[in-house]
């Protein structure tokens, strides 16, 4: 492709060289350019790629996009200089793959906690309704029913619009994807065209990164500002940051609520621990998902399914034959009449949606046990605050090692402890190894009870010391019933 084709849509703010130049490939990695290659020098977080703009020469670029223009230019080669290179990597990733998200209907969902629910059960329903449709998110990405390992909850721009550009060859018609607010931030969005925007919920999360609340609601945000006039903006009204959301989109603005006046209104009838009767907009569904935080993302899926076009009834009909997203919530009903959930809860709000959830449905029936831990190298000031909602509405509680990644596990939990009183830690077990937690907490329960197995959910793996060793919280509670049979 010729390079001033790639470029066509971008500003330049300077050029040196030939941009009628053929470009053979594509890359904002250094390591991976080969010769008549564009390399795109990006301002990281972890590095700068113009540091590395002489290598990538070395390896044979021809051209260079960059937002800084280098000390020491050669006439062999093309360079471009744009305002943000960032955004440019986006737009050129886009250029090079045919601008694939304008060949789908895309739709991004974003938030703190419901994002892999949400994107993934659109992907089902619209799946169970004849259509061939992609889905980018942190379990699994789908072209059709293909399954694409996941590496981030949303790749770089060069994997991205590879990823779409093949659902388009597919023949999908609609993709859903997962918007992170890190890939807001790193740009790692620009140059897509979004059909619609989701917003699920914000509270405490990806501090590491972001430092702040704030910057990290500017960057959910941020996704809303981006959505064109003939998109729509899904937000839900109960969420204090709901509104904040859709202050400057210029898409059409529509609201989903359990508590008050929406476009899409939805009311809890009766909770089960095999479903929920829901009430949405004065028609009845009952529904295999337990929780009112998944009555908020079925809401939030009905809603964008109207509004992608899908008839209200068919919209209903197939959402009561959702499952479910792995992980998720899932419930496993012992031989001796306790159930155990599995759900990826990892921050405090997480963790106090799925108790809430349990305690709606066990009405004081039987008694609570909590299996948690906090991943290590990332926010360290949520972990007091994850113990303190799990102590707050368990009866036991045992403190484990989730992924400590680089850290020790036992200080992970000891920032954890920080948060609770000396009566409150009567009701904790320290138990390391994970495996161990949760054999003593089945072990710990009676008939009725419930054990809530929290922090890694569909995950098969534990992160240690930079090696992932196989590891399924669901594999394991199985594994103990079948011993119970």
């Amino acid at each position: 492709m010729k390079l001033e084709k790639i470029l066509s849509r971008i500003e330049i703010l300077r050029q040196q060289g030939d941009i009628q130049i053929e470009i053979t490939g594509i890359n904002s990695d250094s390591r991976k350019i080969e010769p008549g290659n564009l390399f795109v020098a990006v301002c990281g977080t972890v590095s700068d790629g113009h540091d590395y703009i002489e290598k990538a020469i070395a390896q044979g670029a021809s051209a260079i996009v960059c937002q800084t223009w280098p000390q020491k230019t050669t006439s062999e080669i093309t360079y471009i200089q744009v305002k943000d290179s960032a955004s440019a990597w986006g737009m050129i990733a886009s250029a090079w793959f045919g601008y694939p998200s304008e060949q789908l209907i895309l739709t991004g969902v974003t938030g703190t906690n419901g994002k892999t629910t949400v994107a993934t059960l659109l992907y089902e329903l619209f799946g169970m309704a004849g259509e061939t449709v992609g889905l980018l998110s942190t379990v699994c990405n789908y072209i059709g029913k293909e399954a694409v390992a996941a590496t981030h909850t949303t790749p770089d721009p060069l994997e991205l619009n590879g990823l779409l550009r093949r659902m388009v060859d597919a023949g999908c018609r609609h993709a859903f994807m997962e918007v992170s607010s890190h890939s807001v931030d790193q740009k790692r969005i620009a140059g897509l065209r979004f059909k619609g925007g989701i917003f699920t919920n914000l509270t405490r999360d990806h501090l590491d990164y972001h430092k702040t609340v704030g910057a990290y609601l500017k960057a959910k945000k941020g996704f809303f500002d981006m959505l064109p006039s003939d998109a729509f903006a899904l937000t839900n009204n109960d969420d204090k940051n709901g509104t904040i959301m859709l202050q400057n989109t210029v898409a059409t603005k529509q609201s989903y609520s359990l508590r008050g006046m929406a476009d899409f209104k939805g009311r809890i009838l009766e909770s089960h621990f095999d479903g929920t009767e829901l009430e949405i907009n004065g028609r009845q569904v009952f529904v295999r998902f337990v929780g009112r935080f998944n009555a908020y993302n079925l809401l939030a899926v009905y809603g964008a399914a109207c509004l992608l076009g899908m008839d209200a009834e068919t919209a209903l009909v197939n959402m009561s034959r959702l499952i479910p997203v792995s992980g998720r919530f899932q419930t496993l009903r012992s031989p001796k009449g306790f159930t155990a959930i599995v759900d990826y809860a990892h921050t405090p709000d997480a963790i106090k949606n799925v108790l809430t959830a349990v305690h709606e449905v066990l009405n004081s029936k039987g008694q609570v046990i909590s299996v948690v831990g906090a991943g290590g190298n990332r926010d360290k000031g949520k972990r007091p605050l994850m113990a303190q909602e799990t102590v707050a509405q368990s009866d036991k509680v045992i403190l484990t090692s989730d992924n400590p990644r680089f850290e020790n596990p036992e200080e992970i939990i000891a920032d954890m402890l920080q948060g609770l009183d000396s009566a409150q830690r009567q009701k904790v077990l320290v138990i390391t190894d994970r495996r161990e937690a949760i054999k003593a907490a089945i072990m710990l329960a009676q008939p009725d009870d419930v054990v809530v197995v929290a922090g890694k959910g569909h995950e098969d793996y534990q992160e240690i010391q930079g090696i992932k060793h196989h590891f399924n919280d669901k594999e394991e509670i199985e594994a103990l019933f079948a011993q119970m049979q």
